[in-house]
């Protein structure tokens, strides 16, 4: 090993020894990110009401998931009984909203067959507002919050908030539908906060101030009064936990990711790789050889697809464009959304209605188009061009 390679590789130790010694001496901050992590001990973090969270709904069995809503809500429908085979509380506390729209819409589903859905975030899935009526608006102030219930038998004096809190509050609401539960109080003005709103044979609560059940408020003075007040207008039954952090605390589950965590050994981390870099640059240069340009493999799917096309439009062959296009559309239909298409009737389309949200009335025009195209045996270009219309137009 020759002398210079000795003297790089202690000169690289010796700086990360001291890179080590100065930031294990220095005070470490606290970390204010609003993670919203059940596993997170931060202030923003969930840790103190996931372990309290047995005791708080002591008469409801708790299940958490980390799937997306749609995934986990939707096996529970039962489309012989046209319910849902288990009903109960849907909870979400976040910072902002996480919900897809397809969840969103299986989360209306959800309260409509006679299930709650509470979400507690800073803004929320634009589908629901719309559907309930409701508009947010936003005030923004240096002033610490006072969080207050309209029940004031549960109000508890002087709960003043400032850490992680939002300045969200809902401007517009259905007055006739919507039971207010909550207000937040800022420069003198009191907006709402807490509401619940009646949904089909269910309901939706909706609350602006996540901060309210984090570790750092749950902790301070009194303020786990108010959380444990918030979620006493939750029906009792089962409690479906969704957090979307759930799926990020399986990925860090890997030693690296943790050691990634500790800020010492992330910086020798990035140290090393940079000084990997320059080894590999200088190296590189003086040992590559030249590598010949390989054209990649044309891919001619498409231009056999646009001849077999042509081929069938030239010789007029109406016909069987139209059966192609359906055997196509019905396989599609099979294989995404796993609906029995051999018989296409009432419950066929309202299957199909369920599952892609698709107008009823784009639905049932496809059909009857196929269903007539099935039993003919001459085709025009004009009922190329309809039937092809009425496919495209579901988008599927």
């Amino acid at each position: 090993m020759k002398k210079s390679l000795i003297i790089y590789i202690a000169l690289f130790a010796l700086v990360i020894v001291l890179i080590m010694i100065v930031d294990a001496n220095k005070p470490k901050p606290i970390d204010w990110r609003p993670s919203y992590k059940t596993e997170e001990k931060i202030p923003l973090g969930l840790y103190v009401l996931d372990k309290e969270a047995k005791s708080i709904f002591k008469d409801s069995k708790l299940k958490k998931f980390s799937v997306t809503p749609y995934e986990y809500i939707t096996p529970l429908y039962d489309y012989d009984l046209d319910d849902y085979t288990e009903k109960g509380t849907f909870i979400n506390i976040d910072e902002s909203s996480k919900i897809d729209p397809e969840s969103a819409e299986e989360l209306l589903y959800f309260a409509e067959y006679g299930s709650t859905v509470f979400l507690s975030m800073k803004d929320f899935p634009k589908v629901i507002l719309d559907s309930l009526k409701i508009e947010t608006s936003y005030r923004y102030s240096n002033d610490s919050l006072k969080l207050t219930l309209a029940d004031k038998t549960k109000n508890i004096d002087k709960l003043y908030y400032s850490e992680g809190v939002g300045f969200t509050y809902f401007d517009k609401l259905d007055t006739l539908n919507t039971l207010i539960l909550g207000y937040q109080r800022l420069d003198k003005k009191k907006d709402v906060n807490f509401i619940k709103v009646p949904y089909g044979n269910g309901a939706f609560i909706l609350h602006t101030q996540p901060a309210a059940f984090t570790n750092f408020h749950l902790l301070k003075n009194n303020h786990y009064h108010y959380a444990e007040q918030v979620l006493s207008y939750l029906p009792q039954g089962n409690m479906y936990w969704y957090s979307k952090s759930l799926i990020d605390d399986q990925l860090e589950g890997s030693a690296l990711r943790y050691f990634l965590k500790q800020p010492a050994f992330k910086a020798v981390y990035r140290l090393g790789l940079l000084c990997l870099f320059i080894f590999i640059f200088f190296n590189a240069r003086r040992k590559q050889r030249i590598v010949h340009d390989i054209p990649p493999v044309k891919n001619t799917t498409i231009d056999f697809t646009k001849t077999i096309g042509n081929l069938y439009y030239q010789e007029k062959n109406h016909h069987t464009i139209i059966q192609k296009k359906i055997i196509y559309f019905l396989e599609h239909i099979r294989t995404v959304y796993l609906i029995d298409t051999s018989t296409l009737n009432n419950e066929f389309i309202e299957k199909l209605h369920q599952k892609t949200g698709k107008p009823l009335e784009d639905i049932e025009k496809a059909v009857s188009l196929i269903k007539r195209h099935r039993n003919s045996f001459e085709s025009s270009e004009a009922d190329v061009i309809q039937i092809n219309k009425a496919i495209e137009k579901l988008i599927l």
